[in-house]
């Protein structure tokens, strides 16, 4: 609405007819009475070298190479882009009244997320930028005071997404508010500055994608070269990462070892928090901590690196640690000194598993029992499930009871047979803890076994493996004949493997002093238990119920599992 005889008049009905001035205002750099806040960015790319030894950029033993920021212009610190902001707009007539502050954060690199429909995405995550944003919307900054612009350093500081560049145009364009900058890269006020920020902007992305490639090129050079890297150091050696602490190497070598006698993990951690042993970052030590130790081929000489695995339908990631190869497909060996032998590390990552793998983590069965009892009722052999009892039994909170699913369910049971969860788990535990101090004691009477009688054979068959490879490269043999070949090779190499590593466990074991399994029993992860379960029984039978009153043992048939056949009924969260 117009005011007779004077200038026109600005209804609070209609704010965007003030912020629209504000933008015109902004152009004329006219910030006479209004509210500004700064964003700080602090965002640093590697001056790349050649991938030597010296330089290696990851390595915290050696001198860094220097950092250039992603402008032309030297700013090291948030304060000094503060305090330019802050200049720039008071010297205009404005009042600088906060700083949004996004400390080592990327305006570039992507990062895996779940979108509103459900789908798996990739974004550029920057919740202090998009918070910025959001009160440019409002007019109201954190502290609240009104809010009229923002202003940055630079276009670099505020974006090199697109997305996000959008956003901010999105702010100025249909909110009315400002967004500008001091060096004059940035105009999102006239339509041929916001044309000119999109050019720029996908520029700046291709230049951070173009690093991103040196980076991983240069990383991968590091990894063939054995170098090693990363930030923190690794317990068992020293800040050069490369030599051994005596100290750490020692109870390296003895986790390791008591793995291999089978000690549980939960045994091993107890020991080291009782002994005051820290992690490499002073830490106590947890399941997880001591198995991604354990499971790193640091331990024995091989260069590592860290693989993220994604699933395609379900989205979910799986992190898992794979050894590097050469040009020959050999391990490449690392610039450090090993804690322990190649022969060694494949034994205890045998038993731990050398990755984790989706579904195996420590709710993936929280029954002890399930998968190991089978209905033995007119041979029905359907495994047992476990259920709830029902409120009319009045049995305590919890109470479960092993059944046997019935004919028409997608398990394909009988449905006649169920007994008591506590009891069953109780009289199993008992079979296996008796059956394993049997074992034990026999370990113990029979002289300690000193070398395997295969590690010829094996010898041989890696060698073999070795000359077909070279055979199928020198185009000797056909594809057909390499691949079938090779399979053959890679089974007959598993097999020994797993008879070396099995020899390598009972060497160990018979060596050590007998884990105590009925004192520490209750102590064991409900995972350890299941190990012990598995590696002692195939199955346990199931049989009809004989009476009130009957022990439950005398319903239990169980089918121990063979000597030597003890590696294939492994546990993801035991050493067993």
């Amino acid at each position: 609405m117009i005011a007779q005889g004077g200038p026109p008049a600005i209804s609070w009905k209609y704010p965007y007819a003030m912020n629209n001035d504000l933008v015109q205002k902004a152009r004329w750099g006219d910030l006479e009475g209004q509210n500004w806040a700064g964003l700080v960015r602090l965002s640093f790319e590697v001056d790349e070298g050649p991938a030597t030894a010296d330089n290696d950029a990851t390595d915290t033993s050696v001198a860094r190479p220097a950092f250039r920021p992603m402008t032309g212009r030297d700013i090291r610190s948030r304060d000094e882009q503060e305090k330019d902001n802050k200049r720039f707009v008071e010297s205009r007539g404005g009042r600088y009244i906060h700083t949004y502050e996004e400390p080592d954060t990327s305006a570039w690199k992507r990062k895996r997320i779940r979108l509103p429909n459900g789908d798996i995405g990739y974004r550029v995550i920057r919740p202090v930028f998009e918070g910025a944003l959001e009160d440019l919307k409002r007019g109201v900054a954190p502290n609240g005071e009104r809010l009229d612009g923002l202003i940055v350093y630079d276009i670099d500081r505020l974006t090199r997404d697109n997305r996000h560049l959008e956003d901010a145009i999105e702010v100025v364009e249909n909110f009315g508010r400002p967004i500008i900058d001091i060096t004059g890269t940035l105009d999102l006020l006239t339509d041929n500055g916001r044309t000119v920020a999109r050019i720029v902007t996908a520029t700046n992305n291709k230049q951070s994608a173009d690093t991103a490639r040196r980076v991983a090129r240069k990383h991968s050079a590091l990894q063939r070269a054995g170098i090693p890297t990363g930030g923190t150091r690794p317990f068992g050696w020293k800040e050069d990462k490369r030599t051994l602490d005596p100290h750490e190497a020692e109870w390296l070598r003895r986790m390791v070892e008591w793995l291999l006698a089978g000690k549980p993990i939960s045994a091993v951690i107890r020991k080291l928090n009782e002994s005051d042993v820290k992690t490499s970052t002073g830490r106590t030590w947890s399941h997880a901590g001591l198995k991604a130790v354990i499971r790193n081929p640091r331990l024995c000489g091989y260069r590592s690196r860290q693989v993220i695995d994604v699933d395609p339908v379900t989205g979910t990631t799986n992190k898992r640690v794979e050894i590097v190869l050469d040009d020959h497909g050999k391990p490449v060996t690392g610039q450090w000194e090993p804690a322990i032998t190649v022969e060694e590390w494949e034994a205890v990552t045998e038993l731990l598993g050398s990755n984790p793998a989706p579904g195996q983590g420590h709710n993936t069965r929280k029954s002890l029992l399930r998968g190991t009892l089978r209905c033995d009722r007119n041979g029905c052999g359907a495994q047992l499930r476990i259920s709830k009892a029902e409120k009319r039994l009045k049995k305590p909170e919890g109470y479960s009871y092993y059944t046997c699913p019935s004919s028409g369910s997608a398990y394909s049971g009988c449905g006649g047979t169920r007994i008591p969860g506590p009891e069953t788990d109780k009289a199993v535990s008992m079979m296996v803890i008796a059956k394993h101090q049997e074992e034990a004691a026999m370990r113990q009477a029979s002289p300690a076994p000193t070398t395997w009688d295969n590690e010829e054979e094996l010898t041989r068959v890696l060698e073999d493996i070795d000359d077909l490879k070279q055979a199928r490269k020198s185009r000797i043999i056909t594809a057909e004949t390499y691949f079938s070949q090779l399979a053959e090779h890679e089974a007959e190499k598993r097999r020994l493997t797993t008879e070396r590593n099995r020899f390598l466990r009972h060497r160990h074991s018979a060596q050590s002093e007998p884990v105590d399994l009925a004192e520490t029993w209750d102590d064991l992860l409900l995972s350890e238990k299941r190990g012990y379960i598995e590696d002692t029984l195939i199955a346990v039978l199931v049989g009809p119920a004989v009476g009130r009153g009957k022990p439950v043992r005398e319903r239990l048939t169980p089918v121990w599992r063979p000597k030597g056949d003890q590696s294939g009924a492994e546990s993801e969260g035991g050493s067993k």
